[in-house]
């Protein structure tokens, strides 16, 4: 017989009532009297478990079952029967229980509750933790359904390139990627002998490459991991990550900020829609006020303030926070936090950010001094996204990267885009893990990535 899936039997089960059918999956628990038990089993196709009930009188190797660990395999042929008045709407009564695979005492992860931090030294094992399980279910959706966003609004997906000569955020920390043989110390490490011929780097970002693709399709978008050899060591930053950038044409600063919005109602939305188990769960167990908080995010407009706006309520208030403000500063996570949980009580934009702590590529305002730049900042979490209108005079774009000490050579190409047919054109980047922190209510990156990439982690 064919192995039925527990998602099915949840999707359609009156048509597998009283059914003979085969499952198999992972033992999530097993608890007997002598007589008869009950194993609670997943076999990962949804987020809840079927129960199988089996006596000593149906089962020829009782005695090993009701031994059975967590985590143990097995295959079980049975019965479907309905239960509407029990806590499961339905059991399969079991005829026949293979053991596949069965596991001992030293399984880490028994029915106990383990911290956060045990299951990162396990994260080949933290998958099936019912936590992470939720997490990654909602990963997969979620990704799912920021493509089917995009889709929906005609943009082309694009695959950007993850190996660079240059570096897109000017001064971002990079990955250096060589053919050469670092332990043979007789050797200079020259650029001229690399396979590129010249220093080339692991990308933090496909932006520059998705910009060109822009003028070719007008609205595009890349997603894929990126990565920032930061030495740091916080609950937002991980070396590699997971981004998301659009690039659109013919679209100013407002239009983006719209984008975003829009953007972020739709995915909140998809997500209660088609994770309603995962979702419930976050909320029992991980943030109480998850539901509410991502309700209230779809129901409300987004707020709008500029960045000398803001500057000028969080220094009223500079007692309050370790980094005390002055126009010019950036502004870090307390003060995006305050922004959006105490001043305005929803999401808001920050916008016109000054030129010096912002990207090289970000269209200036006639002051001379700010750009057009918009930093989205969520209750709880701070920054989600950054974006701006780009720089479309080729000579602005020039003098300000001059500046800033960033070669000509490195990006030439990036600049005869303002030579050849350049359009006012837009775009933002969604650091994926950061919104997926929001979603499920986890409160530390390395909890929503399957094997965190930082400083001295990279076991797995």
């Amino acid at each position: 017989m064919v192995k039925e899936d527990v998602k099915s039997i949840y999707d359609r089960m009156d048509d597998f009532e009283s059914k003979e059918i085969v499952v198999a999956g992972w033992v999530k628990s097993c608890r007997t009297n002598g007589k008869f038990g009950f194993i609670e089993l997943a076999d990962g196709t949804c987020f809840k478990t079927l129960q199988i009930f089996f006596e000593k009188e149906k089962i020829s190797n009782f005695d090993i079952i009701e031994k059975l660990n967590t985590g143990s395999s097995i295959k079980c042929k049975g019965n479907i029967v309905l239960t509407p008045e029990n806590k499961q709407p339905f059991e399969l009564r079991a005829d026949v229980i293979d053991v596949i695979n069965a596991t001992d005492n030293e399984y880490p992860l028994q029915k106990k509750r383990h911290s956060l931090e045990f299951l990162r030294e396990i994260a080949y094992l933290r998958p099936r933790a019912n936590l992470f399980n939720a997490v990654f279910r909602v990963r997969s959706k979620l990704a799912f359904i920021l493509h089917e966003f995009f889709e929906q609004k005609g943009f082309v997906h694009v695959h950007t390139p993850l190996l660079t000569s240059s570096d897109c955020e000017g001064g971002s920390d990079l990955f250096r990627v060589t053919t050469q043989n670092i332990y043979d110390e007789s050797k200079k490490f020259e650029p001229e002998d690399e396979l590129f011929g010249k220093k080339v780097y692991l990308s933090p970002t496909g932006q520059l490459e998705g910009e060109a693709c822009a003028f070719a399709f007008g609205k595009i978008y890349t997603f894929g991991p990126s990565f920032r050899a930061e030495n740091s060591n916080t609950t937002r930053h991980v070396n590699e990550f997971w981004h998301l950038e659009p690039e659109v044409c013919f679209m100013d600063l407002e239009g983006l900020m719209d984008l975003e919005e829009e953007m972020m109602k739709f995915i909140m939305t998809k997500i209660l829609e088609r994770c309603p188990d995962e979702m419930k769960f976050f909320n029992e167990f991980v943030d109480k006020s998850l539901l509410e908080r991502l309700n209230n995010v779809i129901s409300s407009d987004f707020g709008k303030i500029t960045y000398t706006e803001a500057i000028e309520i969080l220094k009223k208030n500079n007692d309050k926070f370790d980094f005390p403000v002055e126009w010019g500063c950036d502004i870090q996570t307390e003060h995006e936090r305050y922004l959006s949980e105490v001043v305005f009580k929803r999401p808001v934009f920050v916008t016109d950010y000054p030129k010096e702590i912002k990207a090289f590529y970000m269209k200036q305002n006639e002051d001379g001094k700010t750009v057009r730049a918009c930093d989205l900042l969520f209750p709880g979490i701070g920054e989600v996204t950054g974006g701006s209108e780009r720089e479309t005079d080729y000579d602005k774009l020039l003098n300000h990267m001059k500046t800033l000490n960033l070669k000509e050579e490195d990006y030439w190409w990036y600049l005869n885009l303002r030579k050849f047919g350049s359009v006012e054109h837009s775009g933002f980047g969604l650091g994926f893990e950061r919104i997926l922190m929001y979603i499920t209510g986890v409160s530390n990156i390395r909890d929503v990535i399957l094997f965190p990439r930082t400083p001295n982690n990279c076991e797995f």
